[in-house]
């Protein structure tokens, strides 16, 4: 059992270790994921699935240092890897309007989050946690709505917090099963 099944407890706090072989260098490379899709497919692509007001769960409160519970501005979409969604992700920064330190989020449209995210020295990423997720949590049936999929596995997923002027910016990256069709 993980701690994904407990309610209230944190499912990202487990070892990336515990996942499959395949899967552990998409789950612990802190470079760019989106760089490394695009390294392992012949056309990258993104969707995005939805953008603006949303709320906030408990674990990600605690990863972001909210201390009260209230709203904050997403961005969800989907990594597509020759046409076919390899990762869904989900960037959340607490509060409904976006602090000045990431305000470029606005303006990304169809574009990846990771050319803004590393290229900018100013930017720090907190360690990578690992999960796995099941229909039990919330971040699972958005993946499955995302993809439009009646049904999905449990899914591995990875998040970081990045920080820019003091402000966090949390990112989740959710595997999808045709991950496994691009050499890890």
């Amino acid at each position: 059992m993980t701690l994904a099944h407990f309610p209230g407890r944190d499912p990202f706090r487990m070892a990336a270790w515990r996942a499959p072989r395949g899967m552990r260098g998409w789950l612990t490379d802190d470079s760019s994921l989106t760089a490394r899709i695009r390294a392992r497919c012949g056309r990258f692509s993104l969707k995005v699935v939805s953008q603006g007001k949303g709320v906030v769960l408990p674990d990600e409160m605690a990863a972001l240092g909210v201390h009260r519970h209230g709203d904050l501005w997403q961005r969800e979409v989907l990594l597509l890897a020759d046409g076919e969604p390899v990762v869904f992700a989900r960037s959340l920064v607490a509060g409904t309007s976006i602090p000045a330190a990431w305000h470029l989020l606005r303006q990304l449209g169809g574009r990846p989050l990771a050319a803004v995210l590393f290229d900018d020295p100013r930017v720090r990423r907190s360690p990578l946690e690992a999960a796995r997720l099941d229909a039990r949590d919330p971040r699972w049936h958005d993946a499955r709505r995302a993809t439009g999929r009646p049904a999905l596995p449990p899914l591995w997923a990875r998040r970081s917090v990045f920080h820019r002027s003091g402000s966090p910016l949390l990112i989740t990256e959710v595997f999808l099963p045709a991950i496994g069709s691009l050499a890890p």
